[in-house]
């Protein structure tokens, strides 16, 4: 449907910020740490308490409630036509260790505030809406991350899902049962989950890009792919002080070489390439032994498979050239791939439209993290909605928002609903 069919009245609906922000206010008070953030980690007590209160707030709002097998929670908002594929948007509410109010929490609640707003209104859609909050998109306390909108699209099994284990051993499907959130309704499409006709996703961007532009809405076009990788390198240990530099087999200088390489990389591929070694393990890490053994992570991600293809091919170039020297071994483990994404054209137009309606300036941006909508444009077409964060900082305490992005955010995501839903005859 054309936006420009709808009557002026529904083209003139507004969210009401202040509610939205205190909703955000309040649900960050489950789990609030000292210096300001949260710690609400996926299916724990705390989480439960977040689960519930958003059961609460929908069905306040007049929605029916699911539950599906892995554990993820669907609002719905009936609309004339119950045969029509539901218009959705959704985040999630699981958060890191030192995480924030706003990252997915956002866009759970922006969702609850287009259903209170049109509830005001008197606005019924011909097509019904849904909100989702998605199982463990953090991966904090179980992997893999974006578990939840994982299993509803295929990539990964729901047993797979329910068997994983945290550090102390307990499984998904326990926490679940523990929580009281292990529901019966089918989690995979290919298992008779329904298939959305559109999906929305509002979120902070989680970067300083919006912020640097001082533009308050991006319209997402896609989501980077990544590639993720652990690499060993070894050498041999030595006295530092007795081995000549010429005879040493030292395995964190060639690894700090291949650290190097990695940036090196991603400047190549600007603007949409990205390089990070996030994570290195020295052995036996002593002052003054020659590293026997480096164990380090890598991160690359770009907009398109062509680039990310290039970026692997460079990685293990480097790679195979360090070992060809003969001092050291290098071992290469490609631990994680997600393909770029790219989101509905339609519906990014209809993004870009609401926010044009607004007046809001906008730009078209690439999604730098991974998000649920990522998975659920497997099944549907989707689209995200991105708002500026202070500092582009996220998983952090001292993330945050201004109420008046967050709002604006939430009026271009009703009217992109309402334009995808249509409105009901009177």
């Amino acid at each position: 449907m054309n936006t420009d069919t709808l009557s002026p009245s529904h083209r003139a609906l507004a969210i009401n910020s202040e509610r939205l922000w205190d909703s955000l206010m309040t649900l960050a008070e489950i789990g609030a740490t000292d210096k300001g953030g949260v710690c609400r980690l996926a299916l724990t007590d705390l989480d439960r308490q977040g689960r519930e209160l958003f059961v609460r707030w929908t069905r306040d709002a007049g929605c029916s409630v699911r539950v599906d097998a892995i554990g993820n929670i669907f609002a719905r908002r009936e609309g004339s036509d119950p045969s029509r594929p539901a218009v959705a948007t959704g985040s999630h509410i699981d958060t890191q260790p030192t995480g924030g109010k706003f990252d997915g929490n956002y866009g759970v609640l922006a969702g609850l505030e287009v259903l209170r707003t049109l509830n005001d209104a008197g606005v019924r859609t011909v097509a019904p809406l849904e909100v989702c909050v998605w199982t463990n998109e953090e991966g904090s306390r179980f992997v893999p991350v974006m578990m939840g909108s994982g299993v509803y699209a295929g990539d990964f099994t729901l047993e797979t899902a329910l068997a994983a284990v945290d550090r102390d051993g307990i499984s998904v499907g326990h926490a679940l049962q523990a929580i009281g959130f292990a529901g019966n309704a089918p989690a995979a499409v290919a298992d008779g989950a329904p298939r959305f006709g559109a999906y929305f996703e509002a979120h902070i961007e989680q970067g300083p890009v919006l912020e640097d532009a001082d533009i308050p809405l991006g319209v997402v076009t896609g989501a980077l792919g990544q590639r993720w990788y652990d690499v060993t390198v070894t050498g041999q240990e030595a006295h530092a002080g007795p081995t000549p530099m010429r005879l040493r087999r030292d395995a964190l200088q060639a690894a700090t070489a291949l650290m190097q390489e990695v940036v090196a990389t991603a400047m190549d591929e600007q603007p949409d390439g990205r390089g990070t070694v996030g994570y290195v393990q020295v052995y036996p890490n002593s002052r003054n032994v020659i590293p026997g053994k480096v164990v380090f992570t890598v991160d690359f991600r770009h907009a398109n498979d062509e680039g990310l293809s290039r970026m692997d091919a460079r990685l293990r170039q480097a790679c195979a050239a360090a070992q060809a020297v003969g001092r050291v071994q290098v071992q290469v483990e490609q631990t994680v791939y997600y393909p770029p994404a790219h989101f509905a054209p339609e519906l990014v137009a209809a993004v870009r439209h609401g926010a044009e309606r607004a007046g809001l300036p906008h730009m078209d941006i690439v999604s730098g993290a991974g998000h649920d909508a990522v998975y659920v444009a497997r099944t549907a077409p989707t689209s995200m909605i991105f708002v500026p964060c202070k500092d582009g900082i996220s998983h952090n305490e001292i993330e945050d928002a201004q109420p008046e992005h967050l709002a604006a955010g939430c009026n271009v995501l009703l009217h992109a609903m309402l334009e995808q839903a249509g409105v009901a005859a009177t």
